[in-house]
């Protein structure tokens, strides 16, 4: 049995004792009001410090599962299914299932209008992200807004305060990179009154710089806090992901100050030796030294239909041996790769080449045919010695939101885009780092499409590969192309509106201080 999880784990049942789901209207209007109208987080329900700590779990659980009652409770969201809205979930739709690194079978509503890069304003899966990565933000404000009230001066409460702060940053970042220009609300305003203002992408993109600057203080220092809570080093990597990609979110070059940054973070963290670790049952015990931020799993306290519970039912399907290798009782027969991305590897010698072929046809002629198109063995249930998780019918794994690889092929990235701080000789160690630990060959000199091609083969399915693409200029555009994009098998450019996604039509229509994003 794993280890019990820490503030989700200790927090989650005296959390659902104590305080009711929340519930953003689909209004977008960024209020937080309980369900259940006998339960509220006002001064009347949190009186003391532990009762801020229950509540900071819910922002932290709210990353990890749909509902604090579990996988069938009442979803946080209203009108939204709790498998599908779920955070990372909807994270993992719209950025790995749009690019070369995922297609689904399934023909659920929209679903595959998502691969096709053809989704609309009243997408439901669109929806489900945008309404999810602002359910986060009001949570946070919320708490915010009530620690900031109550009082109560501890050093405990100041580093509430702070992480609170940064999973707002978070969520603003992910909404940020997704819809572009979006509603804008702090613990300050008073949204039970006023609709918010929206915020333009270049506007949001100072402001979370600014706030970053302002709280990372107050954090403890990386690796300092319990795992899976916000450090120093988690909130360094949303700076240096918004540093990273400040060239298409502000039209800026802030190549040199994310290198500062990432060289921060690396400071306190260091590659594990075996990568398919990562991403196992007991990857919280084995990997501390290189995950910097996981969303946490446990097949019996914290269960879900989305986050790692997908990924790996979903991928399971065809002739895969769903206990053996998965780690679960069965497959919901889905998720696979496309030939494209599978041609990125050395498939001989990559490590990370962690697909199932049997029964499998590397091409894609039916999207709803499980065995077209290689399976992927990334995720899994298993944990490193060989044992099952806690469970055969929820999965123990934690996604790892930010991870020291992705660092060090920033670092190398940021060096070949012309960084004072990081020199390209810098740049080809961190990428050989991470090619070495795959068993490739280290390289003598690289460029920019190494570091694309190589961020491919080290992060897919983390939540990584769209904004990639977006920074290469190689999403919408016809030069790259992948089976189905654009709905054609042989793949197809498509309209560079679809470097945002639209912000939803229910938002448009209840906010008239909202305007659609250009070419929806």
């Amino acid at each position: 049995m794993r280890r019990y999880k820490n503030i989700i784990g200790l927090s989650i049942l005296l959390l659902v004792l104590s305080f009711s789901t929340f519930t953003t209207s689909c209004t977008g209007d960024l209020d937080v009001s309980p369900i259940d109208s006998t339960l509220n987080t006002t001064s009347d329900a949190l009186a003391i410090e532990s009762d801020y700590k229950a509540f900071l779990a819910k922002c932290y659980a709210a990353l990890a599962v749909s509902s604090s009652s579990g996988p069938s409770g009442t979803a946080d969201i209203s009108g939204i299914d709790g498998g599908f809205g779920q955070y990372i979930r909807a994270l993992f739709y719209l950025n790995e299932m749009t690019t070369d690194e995922a297609v689904i079978g399934w023909n659920d509503g929209t679903i595959r209008n998502l691969h096709g890069l053809s989704w609309t304003s009243s997408d439901v899966y669109v929806g489900a992200a945008y309404y999810r990565t602002l359910y986060e933000v009001s949570l946070c404000n919320e708490f915010i807004r009530q620690a900031k009230k109550s009082g109560i001066t501890s050093d405990n409460m100041a580093y509430y305060i702070a992480e609170a702060r940064a999973l707002r940053a978070l969520a603003y970042y992910h909404a940020l990179d997704m819809f572009g220009n979006i509603p804008f609300s702090t613990e300050d305003d008073d949204v039970s009154s006023t609709l918010p203002e929206q915020i333009s992408r270049a506007n949001l993109y100072a402001w979370l710089v600014a706030e970053i600057q302002d709280f990372i203080g107050d954090l403890k220092p990386a690796r300092e806090n319990d795992y899976g809570r916000m450090d120093q080093g988690a909130a360094n990597m949303i700076l240096a992901k918004l540093y990273l990609n400040a060239n298409v979110y502000a039209d800026l070059d802030k190549y040199s100050e994310c290198a500062t940054v990432c060289k921060t973070i690396a400071e306190s963290y260091s590659l594990v030796d075996n990568y398919s670790y990562l991403f196992l049952a007991d990857n919280n015990e084995t990997c501390q030294d290189e995950i910097i931020f996981p969303v946490e799993q446990d097949g019996i306290y914290t269960q879900s239909y989305g986050c790692t519970n997908f990924i790996i039912f979903a991928a399971t399907g065809g002739s895969m041996p769903a206990k053996t290798l998965m780690g679960i009782s069965s497959g919901w027969g889905g998720l696979r790769t496309t030939p494209e991305f599978v041609d990125l590897f050395d498939t001989i010698n990559d490590t990370r080449a962690l697909f199932y072929t049997e029964g499998q046809e590397k091409e894609i002629a039916d999207l709803g045919t499980f065995t077209d198109g290689y399976a992927v063995t990334k995720f899994r249930n298993i944990r490193s010695d060989g044992t099952n998780g806690s469970s055969y019918g929820f999965v123990d794994t934690d996604f790892p939101l930010f991870r020291l690889a992705d660092v060090y092929l920033m670092l190398a990235e940021c060096a070949k885009r012309g960084a004072t701080t990081a020199t390209t000789t810098e740049g080809l160690y961190y990428l050989n780092k991470v090619r070495t630990r795959a068993n490739l060959e280290a390289l003598s000199s690289y460029t920019l499409q190494n570091v694309l091609n190589e961020r491919g083969r080290e992060l897919y399915w983390e939540g990584h590969r769209r904004s990639d693409l977006i920074r290469f200029g190689k999403f919408t555009p016809s030069d790259y192309v992948w089976a189905w994009k654009g709905n054609l098998e042989a793949g197809t450019g498509v309209a560079d509106k679809f470097n945002l996604f639209p912000i939803p039509d229910d938002d448009i229509n209840a906010n008239s201080n909202l305007v659609q994003n250009t070419g929806y």
